[in-house]
């Protein structure tokens, strides 16, 4: 699978709470966001089934 690069727009008082987070489990900011992003996709997969793609 291809890895691809997706630029965000992040308040700063954001983006400097989730380093604190990312420093605490000694993860990236990009770690810690992609874990983030999984744990979103498996809850929503959870309640509404699993995404398929053709």
């Amino acid at each position: 699978m291809a890895t691809k690069s997706l630029s965000i727009r992040i308040d700063e008082k954001m983006l400097n709470k989730l380093h604190v987070i990312a420093d605490y489990e000694q993860r990236s900011a990009n770690s810690e966001i992609l874990i983030l992003i999984r744990n979103a996709i498996e809850d929503f997969e959870a309640k509404h089934g699993e995404i398929k793609f053709d």
